[in-house]
């Protein structure tokens, strides 16, 4: 039996976040300044703390200026949008970050909205969605970002390649879906309501699994060397001692008699979404200078 290549996302944004930095270095002797990323986090979520956190020290680690701004989760949506003004009004910022989820009581779509496009680091904001959705330059969303470049390491030239994404979300699954047109791959977006989503998985040659449920694509429905991308990240318990494992939307162990080629939950997409974030910043802070991006990223 051939057991299928594991995608080792670390090293790949270990490489990207090289290349961050260099870029940043250049930057910084073209502009006399340092880019800048705002992360916002609203409330004590103890995992959203983390990985803000984690956002912090590689933006400092990339050569970049790092701005926190930690509010209560009684923050009123007035107070939070104030917030936001005033970072898109300061030269010192060139991305803006909202952590997410935000409590009950504040519009998240508001809050995305009011974020200046130019500093929507995230790819959330409408007028970005619009402009990758009509294939023009704009910042993408970083997760499917970072599964394109996955792809696109491991497969070069996507042309022609039948695509299945599971998942429909704005986060990942439509933006996925726009990054693999543009690559001329031919896209199906399927969900958990698909009928016979396992024969529609099952003629992919790439197989983009961002539904959020635990193991939910099996192994038998991969198409013999097809390239999975598992976008995943699912707690389940493991055993009966209370203890819980993390695993992706695709059930890997099974897989992997299939695949050409799958991402590991975790140590696969997960890593390469910071390291997208600090190219974002870099590639809105070069657009704010009026300077072009750097050829590599």
């Amino acid at each position: 039996m051939t057991i299928g290549k594991i995608i080792d996302g670390k090293a790949f944004a270990a490489t990207l976040r090289d290349k961050v930095a260099d870029g940043v270095a250049g930057f910084v002797e073209a502009t006399g300044r340092k880019p800048g990323l705002a992360v916002v986090l609203v409330g004590e979520d103890p995992a959203s703390s983390v990985y803000v956190r984690s956002k912090g020290k590689m933006t400092v680690a990339a050569g970049m200026e790092s701005f926190e701004f930690k509010r209560p989760d009684s923050i009123g949506e007035e107070d939070l949008l104030d917030l936001i003004e005033e970072l898109n009004q300061d030269e010192r910022v060139d991305g803006i970050l909202v952590q997410l989820p935000l409590p009950k009581h504040i519009d998240e779509a508001a809050v995305i909205g009011a974020i200046d496009p130019a500093k929507d680091v995230d790819g959330f904001h409408v007028v970005n969605s619009g402009l990758l959705a009509t294939g023009q330059e704009a910042l993408v969303p970083c997760t499917p970002l970072g599964c394109i470049m996955l792809l696109k390491d491991e497969l070069g030239d996507l042309s022609g390649l039948e695509a299945v994404v599971v998942g429909r979300s704005n986060i990942v699954g439509k933006p996925m879906a726009q990054l693999l047109l543009a690559e001329s791959a031919t896209v199906t977006i399927a969900h958990s309501r698909t009928r016979d989503l396992a024969s529609v998985v099952h003629r992919a040659d790439i197989v983009v699994a961002a539904v959020g449920r635990a193991e939910m694509v099996k192994g038998e429905w991969i198409k013999p060397g097809a390239t999975v991308i598992d976008v995943g990240i699912n707690r389940i318990a493991d055993g009966e001692d209370g203890k819980s494992r993390i695993v992706g939307d695709v059930a890997t162990a099974e897989a992997l008699a299939h695949v050409r080629a799958i991402t590991p939950v975790p140590g696969g997409v997960g890593p390469m979404t910071i390291a997208v974030l600090l190219r974002n910043t870099l590639v809105a802070a070069h657009a704010r200078a009026g300077l072009a991006k750097p050829a590599d990223l």
